[in-house]
């Protein structure tokens, strides 16, 4: 919880200490106030992740002052703890209408305070990582439901009909969409399908907002995928627990999924780990080549600005460049000699080899490329598809530059590896012919730096086993 700010509202200085020193774990920063007209002007002036308030105050009772930051598009979205020696039914009731998060009594502050504080701030930051995206024809529903959802702390995007609404989701990307149905240019049924319809957003929940009651006409929307259909005109407080649960549902849906696929994943790589093994175990003369090739091109990727993502995803299709020739007779893969036409012929599949043997595997698709297009040349003159220049994927050029530099410098059953300066020079020979210039000058720019020297032991770079 470090890092958040409070303000603590209360006419007794008592109180306000008492409340602060049970915040003290919290390691967050408090401030103080005497009354609810100074409480509402230090939340007009300063940041505040929760605000903490006595009722019956005088000047500007807590209720009163929770009225106006309500009201107040800057400080609307603040969550709102009442404490109170008032704990009724009616004044409870009166606390959430005037827009209160919680309500204790003050005989349950040093009981229920820290979990409360703690279930309010963690909502809170939840619901400020999420956007909703309202769509209406009418500006009055479009200004009620965003004032509304404003206050629980949600990011709030609107758009006048379908149309409108695809336009925005070029640029915002909402976490849940609520739309009206009969709309001009773009109506609902049309929005929603065209949602359905794109992979990028058919998982998003789709609510539906219209005066039409009639069941045929929810079944139709609920049909084209919305998740839940609300008849106008609406309780507020109806739409937004509503929207909170949905959202939450379907964050604990996508952790679960992630979790799910996380598992898949670390399987999947433990059984390519054990294939690359294997692969590496037949000849101990490319034994560590994929390590040191993975790691090669992985610091070539963030170097050129890459995302963590991308550099992970080149970090693995380097392990697996070479998966393909587990697909290679050993006659061929060891042979010590200079290989037959026909026998290159076969060493030239192990590109397609590979990505066959990935392509099942769905997490893996953003690697293919690289795998099948390591050996493609700048002239035309590669394999397996004769790509030429850019037409061959980015990823696939750093690869190649890094394993023509490892495998030069190896020692292989029909040479000994040559020392770095030679390769080098070899490299620079066939920059622009076989090998990317861009990711030439990007690899000896690389291999200057200081921290290159790490990827030079290259039995001891980055572990498979370890991503």
């Amino acid at each position: 919880m470090a890092g958040h700010d409070i303000l603590i509202v209360d006419d007794s200085r008592m109180v306000r200490n008492v409340i602060k020193g049970y915040l003290a774990e919290f390691d967050c920063n408090t401030t103080q106030a005497d009354n609810g007209l100074a409480g509402l002007d230090l939340a007009r002036n300063a940041h505040f992740d929760l605000i903490i308030t006595d009722v019956d105050m005088p000047v500007m009772s807590g209720l009163d002052m929770c009225r106006e930051l309500k009201a107040d598009p800057g400080t609307r979205g603040i969550p709102i703890l009442m404490i109170s020696s008032f704990d009724s039914e009616d004044y409870i009731h009166k606390g959430f209408q005037a827009g209160a998060t919680a309500y204790l009594s003050k005989d349950e502050v040093e009981t229920r305070l820290l979990a409360s504080v703690e279930s309010i701030l963690s909502k809170s930051d939840f619901n400020k990582s999420k956007r909703i995206l309202v769509v209406d024809d009418s500006s009055v529903i479009r200004h009620l439901v965003g004032t509304e959802l404003s206050k629980e702390g949600y990011y709030i995007a609107t758009a006048v009909n379908g149309r409108d609404a695809l336009d925005k989701l070029a640029s915002v990307r909402p976490d849940l969409i609520l739309s009206d149905i009969d709309m001009p240019v773009m109506n609902g049924f049309e929005f929603c399908e065209a949602v359905q319809g794109d992979v990028r957003f058919s998982s998003l929940p789709f609510v539906v907002m219209s005066t039409n009651s009639d069941r045929g006409h929810m079944q139709r929307m609920l049909r084209r995928g919305a998740q839940a259909y609300l008849v106008k005109p609406f309780n507020m407080d109806q739409l937004t627990i509503l929207v909170d649960k949905m959202l939450s549902d379907h964050f604990v849906m996508l952790l679960k999924d992630r979790e799910h696929l996380d598992s898949e994943r670390r399987m999947m790589l433990s059984t390519i780990t054990s294939l690359v093994n294997a692969l590496e175990a037949r000849d101990n003369y490319t034994k560590g080549h994929s390590t040191a090739v993975a790691g090669i091109s992985a610091g070539l990727a963030r170097l050129a600005g890459a995302s963590p993502e991308e550099v992970q995803s080149v970090l693995i299709g380097g392990h697996l460049h070479d998966i393909g020739k587990i697909g290679i007779s050993d006659t061929i893969l060891l042979k010590p000699d200079r290989l037959t036409g026909k026998e290159f012929s076969c060493i030239k599949k192990h590109p397609d080899i590979g990505a066959n043997i990935l392509s099942p595997v769905e997490s893996l698709a953003a690697i293919i490329p690289l795998v099948r297009c390591h050996h493609e040349r700048m002239d035309g003159k590669g394999y397996p598809n004769g790509l030429k220049g850019s037409q061959i994927p980015l990823w696939a050029r750093i690869t190649a530059v890094a394993d023509t530099f490892h495998a030069l410098t190896s020692n292989r059953p029909y040479r000994t590896g040559m020392k770095t300066e030679n390769a080098l020079q070899i490299i620079e020979d066939v920059r622009g012919t076989q090998l990317c210039p861009d990711c030439v000058d990007l690899f000896l720019t690389w291999i200057e730096q200081e921290d290159a020297e790490e990827f030079r032991e290259w039995e001891q770079t980055l572990a498979f086993v370890d991503f």
